[in-house]
């Protein structure tokens, strides 16, 4: 069957929605760094509405860092590919054009560092997941014996970290005396736009000081909180996809129906009309992204530990096992003391519906998925919440589980036997741990719990400690189901 691109546009299946504008004659204003399913979900669905709603040269060149996977992909397609909305009824499905070009890094570095420093090019965006900023989050400051940030330490001209890029293209833009630039981090850390940041102003001292001055005034960095559930694309996603649109689409991605996306106010240029379509722009992001990330983010990492050491394949499943879902409940009401006030935001209903998302069937968001790079995701989705309780002096039980759980899974036993292979930015730290400390499970979750890069002072609390460590030997012993269903005891 032929593929998906504007020559074949003109055969696409009727019923599907598809660009009302002109694709082939769209200018590039926007350069995207990773990717990825969830970019191609959510920002790259909201820019294709803004453009059809209200113009503008405001095509994304795509960028994918790590591998030719997406470039591949899509090049081939002309940039086009399809969204399957997955709501367990009947798929909607709809084909966008806003990505007008698909590059690699690993091959095409110097069209990246160009499209950055070009006149034209107006916002960079990023999506490449808390690991793959190289850097210590709490302390703001690139890991600098990381390989990656220690080869573009050495090779400034030819970085291979999303922060050696980001300032390789913004260098060019300085030497050619550019316009302002918007750089907007879309990923899951608080703060977003303030880590950013202060992790290219390190790295830019580091290597080019004499454009710090400029960074300074010709760059800005808005925060945002990004939220839809994208789980991996399927293989009967792409033959899906020739049935649905009557086309082969090897770039499909599959998506929830449910998109947010809240951006700081503070931008140097021009930008899509992002507001007529959705976007809220706010005065401060940071009350959004603390709800996102402790009441969402931390219910499903409590879900996917929960779920994986039980075998159980997809969230779905593992929500709809009683225990597990009065378990994530629990897990965000207690979070959700620590939130100030969101505006508009009613937190009970929030909490309501995060419940009915999860356990959206024709998702199969996979458990394995979504538990992937703990030591980078918790201290935001766990610690940060149960710090605030703790100088309070309130107890975090259910935080104190999830982090149970979490250990449990990085020492890779499994009292059903299940098997699994831990998938962590810090694997070989962990990796060494279990092998020194063999079949003591105590002990591990004691020197994990002592890892200050994960846990700052809360895994030394004693309370907290004492609670996380009970809860490491009630799941190594019972399982996850038996733990949580102790949620249920007077106790509580």
């Amino acid at each position: 069957m032929k593929r998906i691109a504007l020559s074949t546009l003109p055969l696409l299946a009727a019923n599907v929605a598809r660009p009302t504008y002109d694709v082939g004659a769209l200018g590039i204003g926007i350069v995207h760094l990773g990717l990825g399913a969830f970019h191609r979900a959510h920002q790259a669905v909201y820019t294709d509405d803004a453009i059809a709603s209200g113009g503008g040269q405001w095509g994304i060149c795509g960028v994918s860092l790590k591998s030719s996977t997406a470039r591949d992909q899509l090049a081939a397609q002309d940039s086009l590919y399809s969204v399957r909305e997955v709501t367990g009824g009947a798929d909607r499905w709809r084909v966008i054009g806003a990505i007008r070009e698909s590059l690699f890094a690993g091959d095409q570095l110097s069209s990246i560092i160009a499209r950055i420093a070009q006149a034209e090019t107006h916002i960079v965006s990023l999506t490449v997941t808390e690991k793959g900023y190289c850097a210590d989050i709490n302390k703001r400051e690139p890991l600098w014996t990381h390989p990656d940030i220690a080869h573009d330490l050495e090779r400034v001209d030819q970085p291979i970290s999303a922060l050696g890029v980001l300032v390789a293209g913004l260098y060019e833009r300085f030497r050619k005396r550019g316009a302002p630039m918007t750089i907007l981090c879309c990923d899951n850390l608080p703060d977003n736009g303030g880590v950013l940041q202060a992790l290219v102003h390190s790295f830019a001292a580091r290597v080019h000081p004499q454009m710090l001055p400029w960074l300074l005034d010709n760059v800005a960095f808005p925060s945002s909180m990004v939220d839809r559930i994208v789980p991996a694309t399927k293989n009967h996603d792409v033959s899906d996809s020739e049935a649905a649109l009557g086309l082969r689409d090897e770039g499909v991605v599959r998506a929830e129906p449910f998109s947010q996306w809240v951006i700081e106010d503070k931008f140097l240029t021009p930008r899509p009309d992002w507001h007529r379509v959705g976007v809220q722009f706010v005065s401060d992001v940071a009350p959004f992204e603390a709800m996102k990330l402790r009441l969402l983010n931390g219910a499903h990492s409590l879900l996917a530990y929960s779920g994986a050491l039980e075998g159980i394949d997809t969230i779905a499943e593992t929500v709809a096992r009683p225990a597990f879902r009065a378990a994530a409940l629990g897990l965000m009401r207690e979070s959700a003391t620590s939130l100030d006030p969101v505006e508009g935001v009613d937190i009970e209903r929030y909490q309501a519906q995060l419940l009915e998302r999860f356990a959206n069937p024709a998702l199969g968001h996979r458990t394995w998925q979504v538990a992937t790079d703990g030591s980078q995701k918790l201290p935001q989705r766990l610690v940060a919440p149960t710090n605030i309780r703790l100088a309070r002096g309130q107890d975090s039980p259910f935080a104190a589980y999830a982090i149970a759980a979490w250990i449990v899974y990085l020492s890779e036993r499994n009292f059903r036997g299940v098997t699994h292979t831990v998938a962590d930015a810090r694997a070989p730290h962990f990796s060494g741990l279990r092998e020194l400390l063999r079949d003591d499970l105590q002990a591990f979750a004691a020197a994990v719990l002592d890892d200050e890069q994960v846990f700052a002072a809360v895994g030394k609390t004693p309370s907290f400690r004492e609670e996380v460590l009970r809860n490491v030997a009630l799941i190594d012993g019972d399982g996850t189901e038996v733990a949580a269903q102790e949620f249920d005891s007077p106790r509580f």
